[in-house]
């Protein structure tokens, strides 16, 4: 059934979803993610929405990356000796997490729908998964300060969600987490990283055109993102992810 888009205003969403999720093994999700498809909780979808095609799915080619000045300074400064402690969680509830994510929610998204999230909806969305699924907790001086949620793919690293303190704008806890997992898919060999769907006209998925080089899904094909869909994409945003 359609829904209201949480990207462009006024717009109807439609979401086709692979079905029985509990008969998508490792193998079968990472070709679905090749295909366009997302996982949220147990679920996974592409958009496909009546009349439109602005969800374009993006992956980074972690192996060919070099980050430019500026992501360099983000994560020499993050990566200080002592100062961020990095590890797996289990896919577990913890209250921490759970008020750092409604902190999040509140500040970045509010009345995008998810700032109201309770317990049991923040579970089934980040908390659910039937996948190789890793839960990674980002820690300075004892306090959370960003968790990140990703899928572990034949070819890659599918980055499922981030949420981070959004009490200090420039902590750039955001791009540290896609450098991040860049740089864990280049540890292990894995071509690529998956960052979902980006929309030209939607100034919170700007921030992706940023991580090159970029590859987008085209008629089935995945062919480098153009340099003017970059351009289009960014709209002059600074907005962190």
């Amino acid at each position: 059934a359609p829904y209201p888009c949480s990207y462009l205003v006024d717009r109807q969403a439609r979401s086709q979803v692979a079905i029985p999720p509990e008969h998508i093994d490792q193998s079968a999700y990472s070709r679905l993610v090749q295909q366009g498809f997302r996982r949220s909780g147990p679920f996974i979808y592409r958009p496909r929405c009546d009349g439109c095609q602005r969800c374009v799915p993006v992956r980074v080619r972690a192996l060919d990356f070099v980050p430019d000045r500026t992501q360099r300074k983000i994560v020499n400064r993050l990566n200080k000796p002592g100062l961020m402690q990095v590890r797996e969680r289990s896919l577990a509830f913890d209250p921490e997490h759970y008020a750092l994510y409604r902190a999040y929610q509140q500040a970045r998204h509010p009345n995008g729908g998810m700032d109201d999230d309770d317990a049991d909806q923040y579970t089934q969305f980040l908390l659910t998964s039937g996948v190789d699924t890793r839960l990674i907790e980002f820690r300075i001086e004892g306090r959370v300060v960003m968790v990140s949620v990703m899928d572990v793919l034949a070819d890659g690293l599918s980055a499922v969600y981030t949420f981070y303190d959004p009490t200090d704008p420039k902590a750039s806890y955001g791009t540290y987490a896609v450098l991040w997992q860049i740089i864990q898919c280049q540890y292990n060999n894995l071509p690529y990283l998956y960052l979902g769907y980006w929309i030209a006209e939607s100034e919170k998925m700007a921030y992706k055109s940023r991580f090159q080089p970029l590859e987008m899904l085209d008629d089935g094909h995945w062919i480098k993102m153009p340099d003017s869909a970059n351009l289009t994409g960014c709209s002059g945003s600074n907005q962190d992810p």
